[in-house]
């Protein structure tokens, strides 16, 4: 049995990781400042004789005794890191010394939950680990960008300087049950505006590209990059290379749900990626691991969970 920490526990990722973790019989300590996690996304898990709910912010140190770490702490919609740009860099950078030196001292195994978006507008498509991004280091995405950026700076040094193990994964878009009404994402946006009946809002031409990881995958993922073994750090992408555009996934959404909503377009946000998708070669050799589940049936299970917290 090990005894996992999972920050950010309550939050969409975080609470299907604490889930999965319980399954397989481990101890989990979920850490949590609230920002965006919700409780009620781990309300399930809080009798279970293997499961501590601890409120903390990561920008501060956090003194427990574990065996792994994941850090997934940080907000991770444009709406809410936007929110209070400076917090969300203060989550990311300070966020991940204090997760380093706390794995440092109990010798555990620390992931970092990075992003896509270390990639910035990319000139590669799709893109591979080895591409270091274009990225606006002043912009009002910067707090999200640059924090991941210097979070995986941080994890690579201690790895370099103190031997730490290390796990890197940059994610990309996933969607699934738990994922926020309110969080501004495409998916959760089209979802919850085709269920009440409102104009799908779609931001520039509809062009853009996405790729959609449905979240069982990508915990999946994550669970066996941890038995990589020290010799393997990353930094590897998760995600679903099948490629779609902000059309196509309003349409299958229109689909799913029956809706009769309209399309309405609107002015691109600034620094909003043209293309994203990931070369998963990497995840496919070393962690023999590919996606599953495909948009159609991912959007279904989705939809259902909307339907239900929304009682449409």
């Amino acid at each position: 049995m090990k005894k996992n920490l999972v920050t950010g526990g309550s939050g969409f990722l975080g609470s299907h990781l604490c889930r999965r973790l319980l399954d397989r019989g481990d101890e989990v300590l979920c850490v949590d400042n609230f920002f965006t996690g919700d409780k009620s996304n781990i309300l399930d898990l809080i009798g279970n004789p293997r499961f501590e709910l601890l409120r903390h912010d990561v920008t501060f140190p956090l003194y427990v005794e574990v065996d792994e770490i994941y850090n997934l702490a940080c907000p991770a919609s444009p709406l809410h890191y936007q929110f209070d740009p400076v917090q969300t860099t203060k989550t990311s950078v300070h966020g991940a010394i204090n997760m380093l030196g706390l794995a440092k001292r109990v010798k555990a195994t620390i992931m970092q939950a990075s992003t896509s978006e270390i990639y910035g507008d990319p000139e590669m498509h799709p893109q591979a680990e080895y591409y270091w991004g274009k990225v606006n280091p002043i912009g009002p995405r910067s707090c999200y960008d640059e924090g991941k950026r210097c979070a995986e700076t941080l994890f690579f040094d201690y790895h370099r300087q103190h031997g730490l193990d290390i796990k890197v994964v940059r994610i990309f878009n996933t969607y699934g049950p738990g994922m926020h009404p309110g969080d501004g994402r495409v998916m959760s946006n089209f979802i919850v505006q085709a269920l009440r009946g409102e104009n799908i809002t779609i931001y520039g031409d509809g062009t853009q590209s996405r790729s959609f990881c449905y979240v069982d995958d990508m915990v999946e993922a994550f669970l066996l990059m941890m038995q990589t073994g020290k010799g393997f750090t990353g930094p590897i992408n998760l995600g679903n290379p099948e490629e779609f555009t902000v059309v196509e996934l309003a349409e299958k959404v229109l689909a799913v749900t029956g809706s009769t909503s309209r399309l309405v377009y609107k002015r691109l946000p600034d620094d909003d990626p043209r293309q994203r998708c990931p070369d998963i070669s990497l995840a496919r050799e070393r962690l023999g691991w590919k996606p599953n589940v495909d948009l159609d049936e991912g959007l279904r299970e989705t939809v259902r969970y909307f339907r239900k917290i929304l009682s449409c």
